[in-house]
């Protein structure tokens, strides 16, 4: 069996690790900013039978990007946003969106007290 000797093993991981570390990036995802240029962030909301989806997914917003709530509902409700100003959502029968921003980093939990269910957690960064 052949030994490498360990500098090559170290200079084999130094070129390595920055490729790898590179891959890790995305740049799929557009960077969230207040500058307006960051793409909506639309989560779709199903209210039927007494029952919500999604049922308290955390997910990840940036700070000052729009989220977009597509709401189908069976009924009359609200979604509340435990934001620094307490922010409501009012939502009819049938399909509509409504939006909010929010512009400081945390975690804010949007949830219906109709029917006593955290529906997301937003990851304000």
């Amino acid at each position: 069996m052949s030994r490498i000797p360990t500098r090559v093993l170290s200079l084999g991981a130094a070129l390595i690790l920055p490729l790898a570390l590179a891959a890790c990036g995305s740049d799929d995802e557009p960077d969230a900013g207040t500058d307006g240029t960051t793409e909506p962030l639309v989560i779709e909301v199903t209210v039927a039978d007494g029952s919500i989806d999604p049922k308290g997914d955390r997910i990840q917003v940036g700070v000052g990007q729009e989220i977009v709530f597509d709401i189908t509902a069976d009924e009359d409700g609200e979604l509340h946003a435990h934001t620094t100003e307490e922010l409501t959502l009012d939502y009819p029968a049938g399909e509509s969106e409504q939006t909010m921003v929010v512009d400081q980093p945390g975690v804010v939990e949007v949830e219906s007290h109709d029917i006593d269910q955290i529906i997301v957690q937003l990851q304000v960064s």
